[in-house]
């Protein structure tokens, strides 16, 4: 489903929603995106596994040379969340103890730091 300007106007004038007009251009560009990673990768989770090793400052820089209006906060929240960055556990923590492999931030390949 493409979004219009019709569309644009509507969510602008929802009051449920910051009435920014670049955020709104932005994430329905980003949807494009998403849209197209899956055609190229087979899901975005994949295009993330594809750009592995990298540190949080290289994550944030291939987000916004592929995405509109991202920054560190919002960037790193998704490699975090396939385990490609650390996030709230510690390797050392009671969570990791119980996996049963190793998340791949913490296999080796590029220096990272947590949040």
């Amino acid at each position: 489903m493409a979004y219009g300007a019709p569309d644009r106007r509507h969510l602008l004038a929802d009051a449920g929603i910051v009435g920014n007009r670049l955020k709104v251009e932005a994430a329905t560009h980003n949807a494009a995106r998403i849209l197209e990673l899956r055609e190229s990768h087979g899901s975005f989770a994949s295009w993330l596994s594809a750009h592995h090793p990298r540190s949080k400052e290289e994550w944030v820089k291939l987000f916004k040379r592929t995405f509109r209006f991202t920054g560190g906060e919002i960037v790193g929240e998704f490699p975090m969340s396939i385990g490609h960055l650390p996030g709230a556990h510690t390797a050392d923590g009671p969570v990791h103890r119980r996996m049963r492999r190793r998340p791949p931030w913490a296999r080796g390949g590029a220096t990272v730091r947590a949040r």
